[in-house]
């Protein structure tokens, strides 16, 4: 994983976003012999299915009666990890140069972390943009995210057992996320502007009955205006009210604000956009500039379904159009999984 800059890395394919379909594609890529490099925004794997519900079950995957969101993920990881794919995190792609005709790569990529990739083919698998959390205008908040107190999602859900949290949102992931740490935090609050969340009535009536029996602290309405603490070391969180104001004993602020997400610099490659959606070929998911694909929720085409499922057929198809790219002297002879195998498994050719 890179996250500093280093050499230049040359790959077959750059992908642009770390998604369910993103890296779904390094599968896929990797059965066509074809080498990736996977570039996202967010510090981890995973896009939106992570960042707003990791443990929530996911109904509409194959095989799957349900999977909890974040096991997918995982799952999507391991089933491309035999084709060695590099991950560069926490950077977006800012600047993307063609290169001229008789060029080893034909894309030349720069990040924001300055690291270089040269790819012969970009499928952009971004969901609708980068992510970035939505920061409330919270006094002292860039000294306790600097600490590590202060979180937009959670990681691992066992570091915040024994703790003291506030949380604070109105929407799906703050209620959920009460429900999931209530069972291991030493107590929890939940605070919001109105009597009123954007989440599943149940778990909401369950919420309101935890805080009757005075198993939570239902902070509402308020709002958060200051972080305390001192040394780093977030105390306190103090929230107001038309009524006054109070301190909340905290270990932890987690802000679930929603996430903004905008297409960044790929609004200015002069792709063919609606939006921030990407207008695409349906039957190979090129964009109007050949030698870039779009597939998931950013790729738009009459018909276009947005599921995951369908996203995983998009980047099938985009790499099956970019291996005349990546291998233009070399026919494609295309066999089915069960029957080549992948590296490293039984009867495969790189099996021991």
């Amino acid at each position: 994983m890179s996250t500093t800059p280093g050499a230049p890395l040359t790959t077959d394919i750059a992908i642009i976003g770390a998604g369910p379909v993103g890296l779904f594609g390094i599968f896929a890529a990797g059965m066509l012999n074809m080498k990736t490099v996977i570039i996202d925004s967010l510090e981890m794997t995973g896009g939106q299915v992570t960042a707003l519900y990791p443990e929530k079950p996911v109904y509409d995957i194959p095989g799957y009666p349900a999977i909890e969101a974040q096991q997918l993920i995982f799952n999507l990881e391991k089933q491309g990890a035999p084709f060695n794919p590099v991950y560069m995190l926490d950077q977006q792609v800012m600047t993307l140069e063609k290169l001229p005709e008789g060029e080893a790569s034909n894309w030349r990529l720069t990040t924001s972390r300055n690291n270089i990739v040269y790819a012969k083919a970009i499928i952009i698998a971004a969901g609708v943009g980068a992510f970035g959390p939505n920061r409330p205008p919270v006094e002292h908040l860039d000294i306790y995210e600097a600490s590590g107190h202060v979180h937009y999602l959670v990681k691992k859900r066992e570091a915040f057992r024994g703790k003291k949290l506030v949380i604070a949102g109105g929407g799906d992931s703050a209620v959920d996320w009460v429900m999931s740490l209530k069972e291991i935090a030493e107590r929890v609050a939940i605070v919001h502007r109105r009597d009123g969340f954007r989440a599943a009535d149940a778990n909401v009536d369950k919420m309101r009955a935890w805080a009757a029996a005075g198993e939570i602290d239902y902070v509402v309405p308020y709002t958060v205006k200051t972080l305390h603490g001192g040394g780093g070391r977030l105390t306190g969180v103090e929230v107001e009210s038309k009524s006054g104001n109070r301190i909340l004993e905290a270990d932890h602020f987690l802000a679930f604000y929603g996430l903004s997400n905008k297409l960044g610099p790929i609004a200015e490659w002069g792709l063919n956009l609606d939006k921030k959606h990407i207008h695409v070929e349906p039957s190979t998911c090129v964009s109007n500039i050949p030698g870039i694909f779009a597939a998931g929720d950013i790729a738009l085409y009459p018909g276009k379904l947005h599921l995951i499922l369908a996203g995983f057929c998009e980047i099938e198809m985009a790499c099956h159009a970019a291996y005349k790219i990546v291998h233009p002297d070399v026919e494609l002879k295309f066999e089915y999984s069960s029957a080549k195998g992948v590296p490293g498994s039984p009867g495969s050719p790189t099996a021991d």
